[in-house]
């Protein structure tokens, strides 16, 4: 495994997922019932009159399981995955029971830090992606890197 420290990251890099993860009903709805307890994650009678027009995962569901599929990409900060913050977190697509999700990402922007020489950040957009290669989330964080020790 490749760790990488800020200076080993550049504006365009692309960093692949490997792996992917099928999203089922019953997880749909116990994530739903702890942390996003809305009828449209819970029922899918209700859910089909909705917006929705069908049971759909919860976008907060979708961004934790984006963080797993991130941590098991080729996306491997030495550190972790440490964020410092979102500039943007879409859901332009439903996630459904069925999908199966991978992750995508590319480096937008390195940064050394003024205040903290030993690590900068790094904006990060992640595309969630389902089966039909549509994107299901959107995100653009910024993660804080160490530079490499001397």
């Amino acid at each position: 495994m490749t760790l990488y420290y800020l200076d080993d990251f550049v504006p365009g890099q692309q960093f692949a997922g490997n792996s992917r993860i099928r999203i089922e009903a019953d997880r749909v709805k116990t994530f739903a019932s702890e942390f996003d307890p809305q009828p449209f994650h819970l029922d899918e009678g209700v859910a089909g009159a909705s917006i929705f027009r069908g049971l759909a995962a919860s976008g907060w569901h979708t961004a934790a399981v984006t963080m797993r599929l991130l941590v098991d990409s080729e996306f491997k900060p030495a550190g972790g995955i440490v964020g410092a913050g979102f500039d943007e977190l879409r859901w332009p697509l439903p996630v459904r029971p069925g999908d199966e999700l991978r992750v995508e990402s590319e480096v937008l922007e390195v940064r050394s830090s003024q205040s903290r020489p030993e690590q900068g950040l790094v904006k990060l957009r992640t595309n969630t992606l389902n089966q039909n290669q549509e994107i299901v989330q959107i995100s653009v964080g910024n993660l804080v890197v160490p530079r490499r020790p001397k």
